[in-house]
């Protein structure tokens, strides 16, 4: 029983290093690049995200949520993950989510499946710290709402058709 108990609390005491190691997110700028694509997010709207790798002090810029959420599901993410980001939607515009407006991704609920194409053009997981901003969205443009973990695989590893050249309503 000791042994167990001495183990669990061992167990606590790595988590609870590992999330104070966790670093803040950074701020987006003019020189942040996609991962996937190498062009400059901040031109794109809609969400974004960032991953932090233990022992790189830079993250991985994504242009979509749905990006970040492809890379941590790929077997090209490569060492552990300190931390992932992305921007809050409950309070900002599409077309501006912010440079400095990050949440972990781990607390976001997600619409998925909206009519409203991310960054990329591709289908986006919308991601809102308010449940009711959520279902604000989810009302206007469609899709359901998911938190982190419940996402559906093919809701970011499914191939899709890309919506560059529509117009955007709102």
């Amino acid at each position: 029983m000791k042994k167990l108990l001495l183990l669990s609390l061992l167990f606590l005491i790595a988590c609870k290093e590992e999330l104070a190691e966790a670093p803040d997110p950074m701020p987006l700028t003019a020189e942040n690049v996609a991962h996937y694509c190498m062009m400059n997010i901040s031109e794109h709207p809609g969400p974004k995200a960032q991953i932090f790798l233990s022992g790189v002090p830079d993250p991985i810029f994504f242009a979509q949520v749905r990006d970040a959420f492809t890379y941590l599901a790929s077997a090209e993410q490569e060492g552990y993950v300190a931390a992932v980001y992305v921007n809050d939607m409950s309070t900002v515009s599409w077309d501006t989510p912010g440079a400095e407006n990050w949440m972990l991704a781990q607390n976001a609920h997600y619409v998925v499946g909206s009519d409203k194409p991310g960054g990329m053009g591709a289908p986006e997981l919308v991601p809102f710290s308010d449940p009711a901003r959520a279902l604000a969205f989810a009302s206007r443009y469609g899709g359901a709402i998911y938190e982190k973990n419940e996402v559906p695989d093919q809701a970011f590893l499914a191939p899709v058709e890309l919506t560059f050249g529509q117009e955007e309503n709102g």
